[in-house]
């Protein structure tokens, strides 16, 4: 069955970076819609960034106004994974981040997945 796999997350400094990665596996088709969230703890789940592809080349991009400039969302088809790299990192980015996606699987039906989480700290 599909699964989206996430790691990179990590404790790093403010002004530090990271790269977060969701790779999926399982699917027939490469990722046509990816979205990235974060939630921070007692807060609502908030979306980060997300990306449209058409094909082998990326389509329509957005991010929060919280995030521009420092994030950018990526992907590689040939290993069907979608990143986020983080950059210039501040305490408030501090959360659990989850990829999520549009995938066709086995049974060539399109369904919504969710990646497991990943944890985020920025310390000041």
């Amino acid at each position: 069955q599909v699964q989206l796999v996430e790691s990179g997350g990590g404790l790093v400094q403010a002004g530090g970076s990271l790269r977060l990665s969701c790779a999926a596996s399982g699917i027939r088709f490469s990722l046509n819609l990816a979205v990235w969230y974060r939630q921070a703890p007692g807060k609502q789940r908030e979306l980060v960034a997300n990306l449209t592809t058409s094909g082998t080349s990326d389509g329509n991009i957005n991010y929060a106004d919280s995030v521009k400039g420092r994030f950018t969302i990526s992907r590689d088809n040939a290993k069907n994974t979608v990143y986020l790299q983080m950059n210039s990192l501040k305490p408030e980015d501090t959360g659990v981040s989850y990829c999520n996606a549009y995938a066709v699987g086995t049974d060539w039906v399109q369904r919504n997945y969710w990646g497991q989480g990943n944890q985020v700290t920025v310390s000041s």
